[in-house]
């Protein structure tokens, strides 16, 4: 390849990295329709006490849909600290459980679960405390749109009546957080709303597109959005941020990059990668200490995300990439047939690899 054909590729970061000849990242490029990618890629640069952001973007159409899955944590995480702020008789240490259920926990606890591991019981009791309409309204209050939760995780609800809350005042005494009544979510008119040639419903197979009009919908965009407003807010008017503490902002922004076995799960089960798709996602090897990687994935239905803010404080080097793709060779969705280990999740990870190699060349 010629000196000027690399330059030409070089002023464009992400055209450069996507013509790689990786087996992880030509796989996918070589049939980019099928795997339905996304990528959105920011470059970061500093002068003084200044930030400023390039986004490189792939495929990026808040119109072509794909199932946000564990994604959509990330803001209900946040969304919840902010409500803490506006309650006096409550804080991120406060002790609770849902009515019916006999897990007590703290706000700070169902957070670091979202994501250390994950975890899908602890979204839910988040999203019991908020209301679906109240994450969307917030969400587009802030300009993060376009944007729509209309379930909780892990198992099939239609529920829109969110369930009380037992809030510990102290050891001894315990007071009722009200449920809300949540507006009924109106099906999606979106490009692939409709995916594949088949699904499986109680066992038996459903000859038809997956329909995913009345699932959660969270675009990169928003995604990225999201993560720009909590890794750099003074980047954004005062109406768009989170309306954070310094304690609940200094406390989401660790339990984002902290791996699992920090916070006391089995390191064999929940390798350091365990959550971090880019970069890492296809080995379990730890993370270096000088790489934190402060994200948010989701994968469900065959589709893999990841919306992630990258540093290496030893080679200063930092970005923004969000990316998606679906692998769902077979086209039949709740099959468990996908190719995460196979397809997703190394391309997910030669991306990160690739973009911070770029970032260790680039001349600051």
């Amino acid at each position: 390849m010629g000196g000027c054909q690399d330059r030409k590729e070089y002023s464009n970061p992400l055209d450069y990295v996507l013509a790689s000849q990786n087996p992880n990242i030509k796989r996918v490029m070589d049939s980019v329709t099928q795997y339905e990618v996304q990528i959105r890629y920011t470059r970061i640069d500093r002068k003084g006490d200044s930030i400023s952001f390039t986004d490189y973007d792939f495929q990026v159409d808040e119109k072509n849909y794909f199932y946000p899955a564990s994604t959509v944590k990330f803001p209900i995480a946040v969304l919840a600290l902010e409500k803490l702020n506006a309650i006096d008789t409550m804080d991120m240490k406060t002790r609770f459980y849902v009515e019916g259920d006999s897990v007590e926990t703290t706000f700070a606890k169902a957070i670091s679960e979202v994501f250390s591991v994950s975890d899908n019981d602890a979204n839910n009791r988040l999203v019991e405390f908020l209301g679906q309409d109240a994450i969307n309204i917030e969400l587009e209050s802030k300009g993060v749109k376009p944007v729509r939760i209309a379930h909780r995780l892990g198992f099939h609800s239609d529920d829109l009546a969110t369930k009380p809350l037992i809030i510990y005042l102290n050891d001894s005494t315990t007071s009722i957080y009200e449920g809300t009544v949540n507006t009924a979510p109106q099906p999606l008119a979106l490009n692939n709303i409709h995916k594949g040639s088949g699904f499986y419903e109680e066992g038996d197979l459903v000859e038809e597109p997956f329909d995913f009009s009345l699932k959660n919908y969270y675009p990169i965009d928003a995604q990225h959005g999201v993560l720009k407003r909590v890794i750099f807010p003074q980047k954004f008017q005062e109406g768009e941020r989170f309306k954070l503490s310094e304690e609940q902002h200094q406390y989401v922004l660790k339990a984002m990059h902290t791996v699992p076995k920090a916070v006391g799960y089995d390191p064999k089960t929940y390798y350091d990668a365990y959550c971090k798709f880019f970069m890492f996602g296809d080995t379990q090897e730890n993370i270096p200490d000088t790489i934190k990687i402060y994200n948010k994935v989701g994968f469900a239905y065959g589709t893999l995300t990841d919306c992630a803010y990258i540093t290496d404080t030893k080679n200063k080097v930092e970005f923004l990439l969000s990316a998606t793709v679906l692998v769902n060779k077979d086209g039949i969705f709740n099959d468990d047939q996908y190719e995460y280990d196979e397809v997703g999740i190394p391309f997910l990870a030669e991306l990160g690899r690739a973009f911070y190699q770029l970032e260790l060349n680039r001349k600051k």
